[in-house]
């Protein structure tokens, strides 16, 4: 199995990739420790994994406070021993509104949650990743492609994701630890689903409609599943990338080439 006998830890588990992640990683034999500030959902996601034959340690966690970040990684530790890869996957969406007119003030709010957590985190955990040769995974996006309006503090924020991870490979390269970033476009899950709901609503088409001039804009004519972005992040995560660090892996059906 692809991470048999492994401790993955996945921050920032919601209801599409986080959840995702977690139960892919335990279908390929890893344990898993799950961070996030809803205990009730954790409880959920631990239920799936270990419904998938493994351990699963919920932990709940608010990523943006030093002292509960320093308490998931002893709690990981003091469970399990090790862990072997890192998913940072917590997000809260930027205000969508042009650089020119947003709020600094929330810019910086949503910099503590999309790039400050996830350093954090990585440097909380960095010796035991020293100690099991381990990886880390950052969820960056496909907003790295394209410079769309009002998509500018998005921007900013994953350009920031994407310059921690590249500068974190060459710092931690030489201790034996890996840093990837995987840069989904649409997720088919239920918040699109919604979202592409409201449009339909809006324009008073079939939601299908909407679906069909998304998916019409990538070369595979159709969106990524949660599953299918989860498994390049296990890849990252796995031996099968011992070879790779520094490195952002496009997963849109083809929307964009890199």
């Amino acid at each position: 199995m692809l991470l048999a006998e492994k401790v993955v830890l996945v921050a920032g588990v919601g209801p599409g990739l986080g959840q995702a992640v977690a139960v892919r990683a335990a279908q390929a034999g890893a344990d898993v420790v799950l961070a996030a500030r809803t205990e009730s959902y954790l409880a959920e996601v631990a239920g799936k994994v270990t419904a998938a034959g493994r351990q699963a340690l919920a932990v709940p966690t608010d990523l943006t406070d030093d002292d509960s970040s320093a308490a998931l990684v002893r709690a990981a530790i003091d469970e399990f021993g090790r862990v072997d890869a890192l998913v940072n996957n917590a997000f809260v969406m930027p205000p969508m509104r042009s650089l020119g007119k947003v709020d600094l003030d929330d810019l910086r709010s949503s910099f503590d949650v999309n790039v400050l957590a996830a350093l954090r985190l990585t440097r909380l955990l960095t010796p035991a990743l020293v100690a099991s040769a381990g990886a880390v995974v950052m969820v960056n996006s496909a907003v790295l492609r394209h410079s769309r309006r009002p998509f500018g503090p998005y921007k900013l924020a994953k350009a920031g994701l994407l310059a921690v991870a590249q500068n974190l490979a060459g710092e931690l390269g030489p201790k034996g630890v890996r840093v990837n970033s995987v840069a989904p476009g649409w997720i088919w899950a239920d918040s699109l689903r919604m979202w592409f709901d409201y449009q339909a609503a809006e324009r008073e088409v079939p939601a299908r409609q909407i679906y069909d001039e998304i998916a019409a804009t990538t070369d595979l004519r159709r969106l990524p599943l949660p599953d299918e972005v989860a498994d390049a992040v296990l890849f990252l995560a796995s031996e099968l990338a011992r070879g790779i660090t520094g490195q952002c892996l496009d997963v849109n059906c083809g929307e964009f080439h890199h």
